[in-house]
């Protein structure tokens, strides 16, 4: 059959560079990838054969195979699982459908050290690529199972590989590696070597569940010929579940390995967590916290859940069934007794059993999460800073396990500068008559911190939560108050902190509103369109105006997000609050008081409206009229 040549994709290219120039100094871990890809399509075709019993496939001895020749300088890892079509091996293997890819290469750049480079690599994934970190050359041979042709993929890695129809490949998957130089100083080992196929396969992938089979080398048999014996295969790895194995059987390394197979992470999970249930329905999980957050964790349709097994039966990868939407970062395996083999995603999210596992290790999860606040705090400190966010998602979607959620949440405040506080820490500093969680979003602690609406509680030592992500916006409102506290943002809502101030009268107060009354209801006149209301505000001791919510109105913020989820809101008009002890404002009250023609009184309110939008983050409705006024007040002052 002819051959055709085609170009990597651009991002394939950069990856394939990186990986034959790898910053790895363990360049071990290939074998690792290749055999945990080969199980992968083992997998795969058991449970197609399981769905579709036509389906023209042996499905008899499934397992791995390693077979070495000394002489050739060549390793090839072979299975007899699902295989892959032409198209499948241009699709998967001459590209990398993955949206981070670019922001991984990026990041990647910007690494300042080996470290870092490694674990961003580990953090994206490589797979098939690690072959190209010890082989000068690589060659795929597959045939997908129920088809007659196979395909024949090859590359050396310098941006291009070739593709061909072949009429004779065995059902599965073999890559052949043409194995450069040994190289000890650069870790670059003998992979020929059999102690050393042996010493990789037992420290990485023991707990395969098929067999990883070495063939005999060359000269046994040779050897085999003269006297008549043939020489068996050597089964590798033990193929022990490790999550069926008593605790004090495995070893920390071994859970790590079995993290980094599920994961396709280069780095240690961050928490290990072992269940048993026992009774009516038992299932036994191994489930684990990764040290880092992927780059898809805020992907739309990425895919998610734990893998599922039935009696130590592989049944599918991501069972988003298990575990809600909040915790996709949790990587692991649930082993139940009692599911059937042939059960399809449909059945799982009606299942009862399902749902019982669901509630259970949910809770789990955060129990552990909580048990690493109280007894490590650095490693809660790591878990909160990579999935804190996603987890905060929980008390949106998550009534059940609401009360879990926020006792493992922290947020940074005003009480301290870098540490973060809990509810709990919060509701105990309360202020004597404090009755309101106080809270402000924002872009960033810093454009919380400088916002015109923390004046007053600065000035006051009330605390104030400075929340910055998108989601608490929608947690804050959904949960509404904790512990009887009611949670108030300090931009929404009438928020009257010299009602508790004795040193503001309830008469001074009553004559200053009177005292500014006028100014009020013009301002309001002028600036309808735009605003419902203007009064005066107790947020301000230093800037002369700011602009609110209505206390059940949606926030700017808010409103942007819902448009960016598709749906149209109506634009909600926002409070404008004067500071009555600003001069800007004095002067305002007394210029519309002295002067009857207020045209250009009617510019100074357009424009104190536009500070005030711009203190907050905003915009001015019409920018360039905002500008345009800005400059001519300023050509009139000089």
């Amino acid at each position: 059959m002819s051959t055709e040549t085609f170009e990597f994709q651009v991002e394939a290219r950069q990856l394939l560079q990186l990986m034959i120039h790898s910053v790895y100094s363990n360049k071990d871990v290939f074998l690792r990838e290749l055999v945990s890809n080969a199980s992968d399509a083992l997998d795969k075709l058991r449970l197609e054969k399981l769905w579709d019993d036509s389906l023209d496939a042996d499905v008899s001895d499934l397992h791995v195979e390693i077979d070495v020749d000394k002489d050739a300088r060549t390793l090839t890892v072979r299975d007899n699982g699902i295989g892959m079509s032409y198209d499948e091996v241009g699709r998967l293997i001459g590209t990398i459908a993955n949206s981070g890819t670019a922001k991984f290469l990026q990041e990647l750049k910007e690494a300042k050290d080996a470290a870092g480079e490694e674990g961003l690599i580990g953090q994206f994934g490589v797979g098939f690529y690690s072959g190209f970190m010890v082989a000068d050359e690589v060659t795929l041979l597959t045939r997908r199972a129920g088809e007659s042709q196979g395909t024949r993929w090859s590359s050396r890695g310098e941006g291009t590989y070739t593709l061909e129809t072949v009429d004779e490949a065995p059902q599965g998957t073999s890559v052949t590696l043409h194995l450069k130089p040994a190289d000890p100083e650069n870790q670059l080992h003998d992979y020929t070597s059999p102690w050393k196929i042996r010493e990789i396969i037992k420290r990485y992938s023991d707990f395969i569940t098929w067999p990883v089979r070495m063939l005999p080398e060359a000269s046994a048999i040779a050897a085999a010929d003269e006297s008549g014996e043939v020489p068996e295969p050597e089964t590798l790895n033990s193929m022990k579940a490790l999550w069926a194995r008593p605790r004090d059987e495995v070893s920390d390394d071994e859970y790590h390995e079995l993290y980094k197979h599920i994961a396709h992470d280069w780095r240690d999970p961050l928490e290990t967590i072992r269940f048993q249930a026992e009774g009516t329905f038992e299932y036994q999980a191994l489930l684990f916290l990764p040290a880092h957050a992927p780059h898809d964790l805020f992907t739309r349709d990425v895919k998610r859940g734990v893998q599922l097994y039935v009696k130590r039966v592989f049944i599918m990868d991501d069972c988003e069934a298990l575990l809600p939407p909040y915790l996709r970062f949790v990587k692991g395996v649930v082993d139940a007794a009692d599911l059937s083999l042939n059960v399809s995603r449909e059945i799982l999210q009606q299942d009862r059993h399902i749902e019982l596992m669901r509630r259970r290790l949910t809770k789990k999860v955060l129990s552990t999460v909580k048990e690493m606040k109280t007894k490590d705090q650095d490693r809660y400190d790591t878990f909160w800073r990579e999935f804190g966010t996603v987890l905060k998602e929980g008390l949106v979607t998550d009534p059940e396990n609401r009360d879990a959620v926020l006792a493992v949440a922290s947020f940074a405040s005003t009480h301290h500068d870098t540490e973060p506080t809990t509810l709990k820490q919060y509701v105990e500093r309360m202020k004597d008559g404090q009755e309101d969680i106080y809270y402000l979003t924002g872009e960033s602690r810093q454009s919380i911190e400088n916002s015109p609406h923390m004046e007053a509680f600065r000035d006051r030592g009330i605390e104030v939560l400075l929340l910055t992500d998108a989601v608490d916006e929608v947690w804050a409102d959904a949960v509404g108050e904790y512990e009887g506290k009611k949670l108030r943002s300090v931009a929404k809502g009438q928020i009257d902190l010299d009602a508790k101030d004795e040193e503001t009268p309830d008469a001074d107060r009553e004559k200053r509103t009177e005292e500014y009354a006028g100014l009020l209801g013009w301002m309001k006149e002028r600036l309808g369109e735009d605003i419902k209301e203007v009064r005066l505000s107790s947020r301000l001791t230093v800037s002369p105006a700011c602009v609110v919510s209505d206390a059940h109105d949606l926030t700017p913020a808010m409103e942007n997000m819902y448009r960016a989820m598709g749906q149209e809101v109506p634009r909600a008009k926002r409070i404008l609050e004067l500071n009555p002890d600003h001069q800007l404002v004095k002067g305002l009250n007394l210029a519309y008081k002295e002067r009857e023609d207020r045209t250009e009184l009617a510019d100074t309110a357009e424009l104190l409206h536009g500070l005030a939008v711009l203190a907050e983050g905003g915009q001015p409705k019409e920018p360039a009229r905002f500008v345009k006024l800005m400059a001519a007040r300023l050509e009139r002052a000089l």
